[in-house]
């Protein structure tokens, strides 16, 4: 009767750690553990390529999180990723920002930086970051530094 009772106890404390870490790693996987609390504009960026840059990823300025990209879609006509991002309405950035898409370290997570202009008007609700640079996409770099080894 004993051991019925301990196979039980253990049974349920092993039931709740696996729904633990279950739902941690969800809450992790879909928001990084944040929520959406502040008040937000959304940004537009073109890109030629995107290499593997997915939504939900981290908008950042300075290594600081200001927002996230909510979609990503392919513009029909010049066959461009179009980038859409949420940003915290505290943060502005002018007319003449520049958007880039980087990695964290060689082989991490890919998020869009982005740096502020000079300018003095700022960029409003549903407009357009200009001035971007698309990924580094590190096949292509091996291929490169592959085909001048080999010349």
């Amino acid at each position: 009767m004993k051991r019925i009772t301990i196979d039980f106890f253990v049974g349920m404390f092993v039931i709740i750690g696996i729904l633990s870490i279950a739902f941690l790693s969800l809450k992790v996987a879909t928001n990084n553990g944040q929520s959406n609390v502040y008040k937000t504009y959304t940004l537009h960026a073109n890109f030629a390529n995107i290499g593997s840059l997915k939504s939900n990823a981290p908008v950042k300025v300075s290594g600081f999180t200001v927002g996230r990209i909510t979609d990503i879609t392919l513009d029909p006509k010049n066959y461009k990723a179009i980038v859409i991002m949420d940003i915290n309405d505290k943060y502005h950035f002018s007319t003449d920002a520049s958007a880039q898409i980087l990695t964290t370290g060689l082989l991490g997570e890919q998020y869009i930086g982005i740096q502020n202009g000079a300018e003095e008007a700022v960029l409003q609700n549903d407009e357009t970051i200009t001035m971007t640079s698309s990924a580094l996409v590190l096949e292509n770099l091996i291929g490169k530094f592959m085909s001048n080894i080999s010349k």
